[in-house]
């Protein structure tokens, strides 16, 4: 969808993206996460944690916004310098705009008695749905992002999503002693469904499978794809060590629609071909998501 877009269209869909992303997770923690102790890992994570701690001191704890803003303040100039300008303000906008979506929307206690399962559930997929939204953006929220850059720049050997892990486990192993092991464990299966959610929508919904085909009648076969698939082939040099003849591999991408068409197709010209059937996470390019 960017794609097609100007330069400063692009610039301005992925603010917008930003700005949609960091509403999403602020929902997610208002609603969820933050009701029932949840504690995702990130500069939010600790927030939660030091509202719990806070409690005692200040009626309700110290609010979400206001320790997402402090934290991450202090790490702006540094991040400008390591990462340079374009990541900074990427990182000031979706940092203030987090805060600012945490200080707007309510607090709100969705169910009178705490379902944890359920809790961490829906607070991870909106969670990893916000988070999506603001990496498709090009865009952070500051928090770990910005402590794992500039950790990754002192320790360059360690790369920077295990950077990443390593703080998120502390920040949950915290957690574990303010709430508790029970809301702890919840609290594992809410950094892992934010994962893969955000990961889904980083990759799109252009997945397919990608086969290698390996036969005698290579030739057959890619005409036959190209002509009943309409999908284009390749064909890269091979060599089989058994038997020490020269082979060409059929490489061939299609939807996962299709994959039950082209294994008749394959079978049809050669019963004895062998077929590897891979999953491709995106795909870019004719016939798929076009490149401009």
């Amino acid at each position: 969808m960017l794609q097609k877009l100007t330069i400063r269209q692009k610039k301005l869909a992925e603010y917008l993206l930003i700005v949609a992303g960091t509403a999403v997770m602020a929902v997610s923690l208002q609603f969820f996460l933050d009701p029932d102790g949840m504690v995702p890992g990130g500069f939010t994570g600790i927030a939660i944690i030091v509202k719990e701690l806070t409690k005692e001191i200040v009626p309700d704890g110290v609010p979400l916004w206001v320790t997402n803003l402090v934290l991450n303040v202090p790490m702006v100039p540094i991040v400008l310098k390591i990462n340079g300008w374009d990541f900074a303000k990427r990182t000031v906008a979706g940092s203030l705009l987090l805060s600012f979506w945490l200080a707007v929307i309510p607090y709100v206690q969705l169910m009178e008695e705490p379902d944890l399962f359920l809790t961490s559930v829906f607070g991870g997929v909106s969670m990893g749905i916000g988070v999506g939204l603001v990496f498709l953006g090009k865009g952070t929220t500051g928090g770990t992002d910005m402590c794992g850059a500039i950790l990754h720049h002192f320790f360059p050997h360690i790369s920077l999503p295990k950077l990443m892990q390593l703080l998120d486990v502390v920040i949950t192993s915290v957690g574990i002693m303010v709430f508790g092991i029970r809301v702890a464990l919840y609290s594992i299966i809410v950094v892992y469904l934010t994962a893969k959610i955000s990961d889904r929508i980083m990759e799109g919904s252009t997945s397919a499978k990608m086969l290698y085909i390996i036969s005698d009648q290579s030739t057959l076969i890619a005409d036959k794809i190209m002509e009943k698939l309409g999908r284009g082939v390749t064909g890269l040099q091979g060599r089989g060590m058994y038997t020490n003849q020269d082979k060409t591999i059929l490489i061939c991408v299609i939807s996962p629609r299709e994959i039950a068409r082209i294994k008749d197709v394959v079978l049809e010209a050669d019963s004895k071909a062998f077929v590897i059937v891979n999953d491709s996470r995106e795909v870019l390019g004719e016939g798929f998501v076009e490149i401009q």
